[in-house]
């Protein structure tokens, strides 16, 4: 992960996520998927960009097969924005950081 990205798990994501106090936008991604590796520094510059106004978690999908499974992630990349504890957005694929940024700034 990068500075401004952090991990979550199947344990932590409850905490990391569902419980936080700014909205969350969670990466479903692998090390084995190429557009995941391609998203990532994207990723870092939003996270960096927004800053305190969000969070950016990173759930690696082959170590953590629950949340995936609970949030009917079919494909990765997979971007889905949390807030209050409930989905309220998504965005599927690599795309380009501005697409990114504004879907976010929609809910922030």
């Amino acid at each position: 992960m990068g500075q401004n990205t952090q991990p979550t798990t199947d344990q932590s994501f409850e905490k990391d996520v569902l419980q936080s106090d700014v909205p969350v936008l969670v990466d479903f991604w692998a090390a084995w998927c190429r557009p995941c590796l391609a998203l990532a520094p994207k990723l870092e510059e939003v996270a960096g960009e927004l800053g305190s106004k969000i969070k950016v978690v990173k759930l690696n999908i082959d170590e953590n097969p629950d949340a995936p499974s609970k949030y009917g992630v079919k494909g990765i990349p997979t971007m889905i924005l949390f807030k209050a504890g409930k989905e309220i957005d998504q965005i599927v694929g690599n795309h380009p950081k501005e697409n990114i940024l504004a879907l976010l700034q929609k809910h922030v």
